[in-house]
């Protein structure tokens, strides 16, 4: 498509079929990227396009737990604008081509380049970025899928300098070899190669500023324009900077950076998605991605924090994964290959599945159709280039953080719901690569029909999680016809029984000799891997992950009735922990549910397993209520990349994913009067919630299409083939609804 061609379809974004009316605000108006930066929320608030490769925002120049993306809200500097960041992760990293804008050149490399900012003077919305420093330099951030676009004005009487500070780094990271050549008086190109969570990490990076530099200083070693057009200049090092240094009587420079994971003639490439300097157009083509991108699930109702929270949390659920590819497809991986994806589609990392698996991965099955397919096939690509599904990829760097191979149930949601695009049969290869492989415990696992705690920490939540992600392999293998491996793993899907005790009432860890391990203490909360029996958390909040199997967890209790009083016990008692290593995680507190971390997601819509799905609208209305809000605090913990936000978003609407891979949606309470879902292909689903408000959270009656509906859930294909949902609402429980068996969920083992 050509350029101009280009602006017009951008351009039209703004004004798609009147979704929202002149008079109306525009959906992004209702976006705070501020939602997440402070608490334990670990976003960031700089400029973004869905999905994109760069990622341009403030750091504050600090390493710890609550800056894991560069920033956090209680902090008042800002040491650079760097192109890559996080949202909303438990570890930090990336923070790569860290840029500052300076007032006068630095005489010593060692000088403190930070400036302090007010809050009053900063602001964001989806895909721009502004901030007065109070040395008076203004900063404007804007970018697109690869570049970055900065735009910096200096104070009068400053001499406007750039400085590209290749050694920055927080938290995990740490650079091991950098680069800058210096190509032309306005062109610089480099890379930055690090080390961190992810061990190897190349980022490649082309510059362009729209004025002349009269000289550039790499590293301390000055070279003016003169000598720069003479000769190329270039720099190595473990943490090279460079220093662009202006004449312009404007005091006004405008930088492009574009970014690849390939080489630095591909960031050369890349430049091209911006070819003027029009940085109005470039902030409002972004702008116009992000409305585009939030008209797919469009929310009414008349309380404006809570449209505030939904489109913020939608937003957020568009950042990860991220783009890895250049424009073609092509992208070098951590071992070094230089490949393009099978299919010629593009290749994302920044995987953290054991959160989204839950509720975002569900979530893009509606609302991205167009990119999901590229999404699954590059976590194919990664079993292809290393012989498993990722755990936790970052940088195409197998992390192997956190519990359970939990690739497996995003890619069988995908696989059961007949995704277009993704190969079933190599994909079940691939599902059958992590289940017997020789790392990660497994073994340990397939010999005692549960994982030992003498063999490998977490053993109680890896069981648990394995046995789920078993289940999820057996419902593709029963798909594609594999009998034998279906009654195999629906037996391993079974492992969650081997560690109840019966005793205490939870799921408890046990040795090798099938002996619960001792002592026990179900609210103790242990962060040393080694040590743990649960994975960030305890006994309360990891011994209801059954989702496959609810009804034969409540076998184990003695029935339904007393798996619904363990739940509102659950929900009811002190929210005291114990233990002197307490995990940062377990926050969000209701009794010992735990909404700031992820095994707690799906435990609220339990009970509608049960019989009583008015107990599931009473505590989902609780936790919308108190555990999400309009402040940057808004999130109760991390926000995991878009996990934390898919919750709201699903619960909101009234539905959630509560066993992710099984294509059922189990009703909630709904929190906004209407939510239109756009799946795709001019198709629309809309919820209404009838006499709705903060009192009248319990459903009264559903209609579906206009007749009376009287399941608990429904189905991936009401979703997508789109048609009218109506939930009337009242203020006290009506007990009848949902209470026959005919009404529960159906795709579970139902082992009674």
């Amino acid at each position: 498509m050509n350029k101009p061609i280009a602006r017009l379809c951008f351009a039209a974004l703004l004004t798609i079929p009147a979704m929202v009316s002149a008079q109306e605000k525009k959906l992004t108006d209702y976006v705070d990227p501020f939602i997440g930066t402070g608490g334990h929320g670990h976003t960031f608030p700089g400029a973004v396009v869905p999905f994109g490769m760069v990622q341009l925002s403030p750091d504050n120049g600090r390493s710890d737990w609550d800056w894991c993306s560069g920033y956090h809200y209680s902090d008042n500097h800002i040491a650079g604008f760097s192109h890559t960041h996080l949202s909303g992760t438990g570890i930090g990293d990336w923070l790569d081509i860290s840029v500052m804008p300076l007032l006068y050149p630095l005489r010593d490399e060692a000088e403190d380049i930070k400036a302090t900012f007010s809050h009053d003077n900063e602001s964001a919305y989806p895909g721009y970025y502004t901030v007065q420093l109070d040395n008076q330099i203004k900063a404007e951030l804007t970018t697109t899928e690869r570049v970055g676009y900065h735009r910096y004005s200096f104070p009068n009487q400053s001499t406007p300098v750039i400085r590209f500070d290749l050694a920055f780094h927080q938290n995990w990271d740490s650079p091991t070899e950098t680069y800058i050549e210096v190509l032309d008086d306005s062109t610089l190109v480099g890379y930055r190669y690090s080390t961190g969570w992810a061990k190897v990490q190349r980022v490649y990076f082309a510059a362009r500023t729209s004025k002349p530099f009269k000289d550039a200083i790499l590293s301390g070693h000055g070279v003016q324009s003169a000598q720069i057009k003479a000769a190329k200049t270039e720099e190595k090092g473990t943490g090279i900077s460079a220093q662009l240094v202006f004449d312009d009587p404007q005091k006004q420079i405008d930088m492009k950076v574009a970014l690849s994971m390939t080489d630095y003639e591909k960031a050369l490439d890349a430049l091209k998605e911006i070819d003027d300097w029009d940085f109005e157009r470039v902030k409002n083509e972004a702008s116009a991605k992000w409305e585009q991108e939030l008209q797919k699930v469009q929310v009414s109702s008349g309380d404006e924090q809570l449209k505030r929270v939904f489109y913020s949390a939608l937003y957020h659920t568009s950042i990860a994964p991220a783009l890895f590819s250049d424009a073609d497809g092509g992208y070098k991986n951590a071992q070094g290959d230089v490949l393009k994806m099978a299919d010629g589609g593009q290749r994302y990392t920044l995987y953290s599945l054991w959160d989204t698996f839950r509720a975002l991965n569900p979530l893009f099955t509606i609302t991205q159709p167009e990119k999901y397919t590229g999404m699954l096939n590059s976590m194919l690509a990664f079993y292809d280039e290393n012989g498993l599904l990722p755990v936790w990829d970052l940088s195409t760097w197998e992390t192997n953080t956190m519990t359970g191979y939990h690739a497996i149930p995003v890619i069988a949601d995908a696989v059961l719901k007949d995704w277009p695009g993704v190969d079933a049969e190599r994909a079940y290869e691939a599902m059958l690569a992590s289940a017997y492989q020789e790392g990660r415990g497994v073994p340990h696992y397939i010999k005692h029909g549960y994982m030992p705690q003498d063999k490998m920490g977490h053993s109680a939540s890896v069981t648990l999680e394995y046995g789920y992600d078993d289940w999820c392999i057996a419902q593709v293998a029963k798909k594609l016809g594999k009998t034998d491996d279906y009654e195999k793993f629906s037996k391993r899907a079974q492992a969650y029984q081997h560690i109840f005790d019966k005793e205490t009432g939870f799921m408890r860890a046990k040795n090798s000799d099938g002996a619960f391990a001792t002592p026990f203490d179900p609210y103790l909360s242990e962060h040393d891997e080694m040590k743990a029996q649960y994975v960030e958390g305890n006994a309360w909040q990891h011994s209801f992950f059954v989702p496959h199997d609810v009804r034969g967890l409540a076998k184990l209790y003695g029935g339904h009735a007393k798996l619904s009083q363990k739940l509102d016990s659950l929900f009811a008692i002190s929210s005291a922990l114990t233990g002197e290593n307490t995990s940062p995680d377990v926050s969000g507190l209701i009794g010992q549910y735990a909404h700031g971390n992820e095994p707690s997601h799906h435990i609220a819509y339990m009970y509608s397993f049960l019989g009583e799905p008015w107990k599931t609208q009473e505590k989902v209305r609780l936790i919308v209520d108190s555990m999400y809000h309009d402040q940057p605090d808004g999130y109760s913990g991390n926000e995991d990349c878009g996990q934390m936000s898919a919750w709201a978003v699903w619960s909101i609407a009234g539905l959630y994913p509560a066993n992710p891979a099984s294509g059922e949606y189990i009703i909630g309470s709904p929190a906004a009067d209407e939510v239109i879902f756009r799946p795709g292909g001019g198709k629309e689903l809309r919820f209404r919630a009838t006499n709705n408000s903060k009192e009248n959270i319990y459903i009264q009656e559903v209609k579906f299409n206009g007749k009376k509906y009287d399941k608990v859930y429904f189905t991936h294909d009401d979703i997508i083939n789109g048609g009218d949902i109506e939930f009337i609402m009242g203020n006290r429980p009506n007990k009848k609804w949902g209470k026959k068996k005919a009404a529960w969920p159906q795709s579970v083992i139902d082992s009674e």
